[in-house]
């Protein structure tokens, strides 16, 4: 059992004691941050201690690769619905403007989406835009959250429960998309000494 690495380092400190020398490296940790969700409040990272996060960006319009991402992430939903309080998934609107929180509320519901540990997420789209690039690193190319700036990805994004980015996964592909269900299991595993038996459905079934 591999567990996840620690991802996005930032620097790596010098530290001298008794004369030796070592280096530690520091890792990237998310910073909290606020947006509303398809409920309408007001919610915040620091909300969800204590939790594993699963990130993704995506708006209800995209006819392509989000339709496909939503349908993966309702299965990883549903592989935890037992469990619904050990991952929160979040969902961030590329398209905050048209993606008020009547049309995500529309969508969420049109999806079977839970609200319980899975936020549609809107609100300014300069900041959405900012933790897509400095915060979540899902967007290599620089903007300035304009009107013509635009981010599609398909990537999702694993963060564990202190707030390091674990994962990476490809959310167009199921046999990715079921290790990073895999993952989550074993940073709950690795963090609680404990087996939570979450592994059964992993994407066994296909397609619906």
């Amino acid at each position: 059992m591999s567990i996840p690495p620690f991802l996005i380092a930032e620097r790596v400190d010098t530290i001298v004691k008794d004369g030796k020398t070592s280096y530690d490296t520091v890792f990237h940790q998310v910073k909290d941050f606020t947006l509303t969700n398809q409920l309408g409040e007001q919610v915040s990272l620091s909300q969800m201690e204590g939790k594993i996060l699963v990130v993704n960006y995506f708006f209800t319009s995209c006819p392509t690769i989000c339709p496909t991402l939503i349908k993966n992430l309702k299965k990883v939903q549903d592989t935890y619905t037992k469990n619904d309080t050990l991952i929160q998934i979040l969902s961030l609107s590329v398209d905050p403007v048209r993606d008020s929180v009547p049309v995500i509320k529309h969508y969420a519901d049109s999806k079977g989406i839970d609200p319980r540990n899975w936020w549609l997420l809107t609100g300014d789209k300069k900041k959405i835009y900012d933790l897509a690039r400095h915060e979540f690193f899902v967007n290599a190319l620089e903007g300035d959250g304009g009107p013509d700036d635009f981010i599609h990805t398909e990537k999702f994004v694993l963060i564990d429960k202190d707030r390091f980015i674990r994962g990476y996964y490809n959310g167009m592909d199921t046999s990715d998309v079921a290790r990073m269900v895999n993952d989550i299991a074993i940073l709950h595993i690795a963090k609680n000494k404990k087996k939570p038996g979450l592994l059964k459905r992993l994407f066994s079934g296909g397609d619906k």
